[in-house]
């Protein structure tokens, strides 16, 4: 299974369609989203994906931002998220939180997907993968990431 993952899309819905345009020609069947939405229009964006997102440090939910992500089927975001795809689990935090510096030090998942910094990374820690997709928005690279859960390979694409 494939999976894209992007980040820090700051309501730049314009580049977030691009992202999944990207994603979806690449076959990525699954979606993160590590934070930094950015609002709505964003939101709208997510709609009839398979995708977990978190909320960033930049967002809030608005009032109503619940009513509707149950009205449209997307999850409503916890800190971390944590899913289980072909057989891996996967967690997922912006990159600020205290969850996050927990579990990136002592990872209890095969991997851990994070936003925050703008920058792409991947390192290890123990069996775990941690990976950073970039940011869609405000980075001199935009980027995103797609990563084969069967075969353990990450790809890192650079979006328009």
């Amino acid at each position: 299974m494939l999976v894209g993952i992007m980040s820090d899309s700051h309501g730049d819905a314009g580049v977030v369609k691009g992202a999944f345009a990207l994603l979806d020609g690449l076959g990525a069947e699954a979606f993160f989203h590590c934070g930094d939405v950015g609002g709505q229009c964003v939101l709208d964006e997510f709609v009839g994906r398979r995708i977990w997102f978190v909320w960033g440090n930049s967002d809030w939910a608005a009032p109503g931002t619940n009513i509707f992500l149950q009205a449209t089927g997307l999850p409503i975001p916890q800190v971390p998220t944590r899913v289980t795809l072909a057989g891996k689990s996967i967690a997922m935090c912006h990159g600020h939180e205290r969850a996050f510096v927990k579990l990136s030090r002592r990872p209890d998942c095969d991997y851990l997907f994070s936003g925050h910094t703008h920058q792409p990374s991947d390192t290890r820690v123990g069996n775990c993968r941690l990976i950073n997709p970039g940011a869609v928005h405000g980075a001199n690279r935009r980027t995103v990431a797609t990563l084969d859960l069967e075969r353990d390979i990450l790809d890192f694409h650079d979006v328009e």
